[in-house]
């Protein structure tokens, strides 16, 4: 016989969850100050976990907030095969969020311009990125808010790292080439698997996606499998390399760039051992 649980334990468990997720995501903007007064910031909402948990925590800190600032959910309907975006549509209405669904087929251009055995991810983060921009503009929205999240950013320094030859990951902010918007993650520092955990206990609407993770052998899974694989011999390894990237050593790298600005701003900081 299945044991139905308690709605209340439910509710407890979510609220735990949101509380940690949320002290953790205002210490990033606190840190890297993402978000400021007056801000107007286009949420992008695909319709998956981390998207839905990011709009969730951002409207309920703006409630508390004395700080004003303005969101907007932007939805881009990417005219997949199958796509139904009411799940999402309803959700967004019955949370009062200012919202709005944008109809492009970047899913034929995405399929079109990929070769095959290579990823989807980076034709269609380049159109998607696009669609973000002028929707930002025509919204009058300073900030683009994304929902990536750690292991986003640890996959991420892993693939440039052994595929690549970079140490880059993600950074919490940065501005677009042309200066006209600065991106935010305020996510950047939560794990994913308190994030798919929360995603859960709310019963957020999932919109399946026959891009992201549709394919197989990719670089990002195999990197996945292998901090997957170290995490089960080093606990917590996701948390160290996640503060290894807070705690570079520029004197201790052989970029000769980095080490010249290094050199430039020494006066500004305090020797680190």
């Amino acid at each position: 016989m299945t044991k139905l649980l308690d709605p209340l334990t439910i509710d407890a468990r979510a609220g735990a969850l949101r509380d940690r997720l949320s002290r953790r995501m205002l210490e990033t903007v606190g840190t890297y100050g993402l978000i400021e007064e007056g801000d107007a910031i286009l949420v992008a909402v695909s319709g998956g976990k981390d998207s839905y948990t990011l709009l969730d925590l951002l409207s309920r800190a703006r409630r508390k907030s004395p700080v004003d600032f303005r969101l907007t959910a932007f939805h881009l309907d990417q005219a997949q095969p199958g796509y139904d975006g009411a799940p999402l549509r309803g959700w967004l209405e019955a949370s009062g969020l200012t919202y709005e669904f944008h109809r492009e087929d970047t899913y034929s251009a995405v399929v079109a311009a990929t070769e095959p055995g290579e990823a989807y991810c980076r034709v269609c983060s380049r159109l998607r990125r696009g669609i973000l921009y002028a929707a930002a503009e025509r919204l009058g929205c300073n900030k683009i808010a994304l929902g990536h999240h750690r292991d986003d950013a640890l996959e991420t320094m892993g693939l440039n790292l052994f595929y690549a030859g970079k140490l880059q990951g993600m950074p919490a902010t940065y501005r677009t080439n042309d200066g006209r918007f600065a991106v935010i993650r305020p996510l950047i520092e939560c794990d994913e698997a308190s994030i798919a955990a929360y995603a859960r206990a709310e019963a957020f609407p999932i919109l399946p996606c026959n891009l992201c993770g549709s394919q197989d052998g990719l670089k990002r899974k195999e990197v996945r499998r292998w901090l997957e694989e170290l995490e089960s011999r080093i606990p917590d390894v996701r948390s160290v390399m996640m503060a290894a990237m807070r705690n570079v050593r520029p004197t201790h790298l052989l970029d000769r760039e980095v080490a010249e600005a290094w050199a430039a701003a020494a006066d500004r900081y305090p020797p680190r051992r």
